[in-house]
């Protein structure tokens, strides 16, 4: 009798990503029927926004306020056929013992990746929550995310020494959003021991030039989110001035088709 092969296990098919011959664009989503439909598109790895998740569950972002919705969400998608990364802000409290946990739920329903950040706090606060997941559930993919270029002025000293600490913590790939200059993106991948992880602006470089530069992941955060609701908007609008709606409309058969069967 022939033995099935045996499955790679998530997490370590998503690390691989980080490490392949091209940069891993990964798209954000919302719900359950915006990551299957992202991963019906072809992407093998779907990350979540914690905007999204926030808008719609009706909290604010960025304020430890949606813990249980992140874990309800992580849970129905954890066993989608795609690989999972959940966006947890800041871990969802300063208890780095309390961080390990929520990674320890999140990995037992098949999340592959974690995306922890600073909030410009003390670097090691961040890195003692990193040192305590990477105890708890050594196979997940940690990246922690430095926003000395989202909430700050971009010190690249203050960057660099944030992310090394990082590093030493044990974090599997960093993140730098605001970060869109190729030159110090590629200055900044000289001194990375792990891969860096930038966010996407339709006003910045392509993804091409991004790769080029040594970004090895490169996220499009709560864009596909504001597009959504920007077409949904632009929809209503148009229907309401008696202009037909422009661009792709999914069908309800299609979006009922994303959905888990009933029972």
């Amino acid at each position: 009798m022939t033995e099935s092969p045996r499955r790679t296990p998530p997490a370590s098919a998503f690390a691989a990503l980080h490490h392949a011959e091209e940069p891993l664009l990964l798209p954000n989503a919302w719900d359950y029927a915006s990551a299957r439909a992202l991963a019906g598109q072809g992407f093998r790895a779907v990350a979540t926004t914690s905007l999204g998740v926030a808008a719609v569950a009706g909290l604010p972002d960025a304020a430890a306020a949606t813990r249980e919705e992140t874990l309800r969400l992580a849970f129905v998608l954890g066993s989608a056929p795609l690989l999972l990364s959940v966006d947890a802000e800041a871990g969802f409290g300063d208890d780095p013992d309390e961080v390990a946990e929520f990674a320890r739920e999140l990995y037992a329903v098949g999340v592959a990746g974690i995306n922890l950040e600073d909030g410009l706090g003390p670097a090691g606060r961040l890195a003692a929550k990193i040192s305590a997941v990477k105890r708890a559930v050594p196979g997940l993919f940690v990246n922690a995310r430095t926003d000395t270029h989202w909430l700050g002025d971009g010190d690249t000293a203050d960057t660099l020494a944030r992310l090394d600490a990082y590093q030493r913590a044990g974090a599997d790939g960093v993140f730098v959003p605001g970060l869109i200059d190729p030159r110090r993106i590629a200055a900044l991948v000289r001194h990375l021991d792990v891969p860096l992880n930038v966010l996407y602006s339709p006003a910045g470089p392509s993804v091409r030039e991004l790769a080029d530069a040594g970004a090895r992941r490169i996220s499009l955060g709560s864009l596909l989110y504001r597009r959504a609701l920007g077409a949904a908007l632009q929809a209503a609008t148009d229907i309401r001035a008696g202009r037909s709606p422009e661009g792709v409309t999914p069908s309800y058969g299609d979006v009922a088709g994303l959905l888990p069967p009933p029972g």
